[in-house]
């Protein structure tokens, strides 16, 4: 079965003017749909591929060396994963989580200062994470379709820093974009279920 373009979790236009409605039409409607479709085209003539998950595909292309089919399918994962991040109703980290955020970071304004600068100083197109590695959180940042699928790390939340992700509504703006996601759009219930994994799941295909 070829892989689809998954439905947001949440009304488009439930955010406000934190994400428009415009936004995600362009960005989950045809960015995240243009990497499904020519995902589907690059694989359909691979029959060692056929019935493949997301995830399977995209580490078989890195390993290969197929560049075309891992930027496209890994952008698949990337933003799937994204949407799962975002949520309209504000949230406060709990349990494992806060405590596990205390130990690296001190606090949750410490981590959101950090996540912001991971995020804002990417330069150019990518990814920022928070991940687990080692045991321990850890911010970090991926370039272009870049994923932590192919690396040691267990990602718990990330940010879209292409240009796509925040020119509509915020243009050159990379800092109010992501100042206003971390102040009252991140889905820390999402974030505290990826300690167990689950996060991975959620973005796969079969």
């Amino acid at each position: 079965m070829p892989f689809i373009l998954p439905e947001l979790p949440y009304d488009k236009s439930s955010f406000g003017n934190l994400i428009s409605v415009e936004t995600f039409d362009f960005h989950h409607g045809k960015h995240h749909k243009a990497y499904v479709d020519k995902t589907n085209g690059l694989i359909a003539d691979d029959a060692g591929l056929s019935g493949a998950s997301l995830s399977d595909v995209i580490t078989t292309a890195q390993a290969k060396g197929n560049m075309a089919l891992f930027n496209n399918a890994a952008q698949i994962w990337n933003h799937s994963f994204y949407w799962q991040c975002l949520t309209p109703e504000k949230q406060t980290p709990s349990g494992e989580l806060k405590t596990m955020i205390d130990e690296g970071f001190g606090s949750l304004e410490n981590l959101l200062a950090k996540f912001k600068e991971e995020a804002v100083g990417h330069f150019a197109s990518g990814w920022a994470w928070l991940i687990v590695e080692g045991g321990k959180l850890k911010i970090t940042s991926l370039h272009d379709a870049d994923t932590p699928l192919v690396h040691e790390m267990k990602p718990l939340l990330t940010i879209d820093v292409w240009e796509h992700a925040y020119y509509i509504d915020y243009r050159n703006a990379r800092p109010d974009y992501v100042d206003a996601l971390l102040a009252n759009a991140i889905n820390w219930e999402f974030v505290a279920e990826n300690l167990d994994g689950q996060g991975v799941s959620r973005a796969d295909q079969s």
